[in-house]
């Protein structure tokens, strides 16, 4: 009897451990938990500063420097809201708040592509790199 009784009372404890499992919120069982957003976002940040592009924004142009201190000042504004890199773009690299408009990147051949693309494909790579992975 004590036995059935000690077997019953694992599974539930197992049945339970295993529901909580997957019931976490993703950011428990993502793997980028450890990553140092503040590190991976100043980054992007310096990334951006370095870049030499020119940047749209509500149909003005501005440098590479201009960009990554407006994206500052957004990441400031938001900070609260931002627990990941992906976020920071979403909030800080996508669109004008005050317009919708989206932020867009000029390459030296002339070609506009959306910054969040661009900060995306770059955040990638850099993931790449820190994991050791190919460049």
């Amino acid at each position: 009897m004590v036995t059935r009784y000690c077997h019953k009372q694992m599974v539930s404890i197992l049945t339970a451990l295993v529901m909580a499992f997957f019931f976490l919120p993703p950011s428990f069982s993502d793997a980028r938990q450890t990553e140092p957003v503040d590190e991976t976002i100043q980054y992007l940040l310096e990334y951006v500063a370095r870049s030499d592009l020119t940047f749209l924004r509500n149909s003005g142009q501005y440098t590479a420097q201009e960009a990554s201190e407006h994206m500052q000042k957004k990441y400031e504004h938001f900070r609260d809201e931002i627990k990941s890199p992906e976020r920071f773009i979403e909030l800080c690299a996508t669109r004008s708040i005050l317009s919708g408009k989206p932020y867009l990147v000029i390459n030296k051949q002339g070609e506009t592509t959306k910054t969040s693309e661009w900060l995306n494909a770059e955040l990638k790579e850099h993931r790449n790199h820190i994991a050791g992975g190919p460049h």
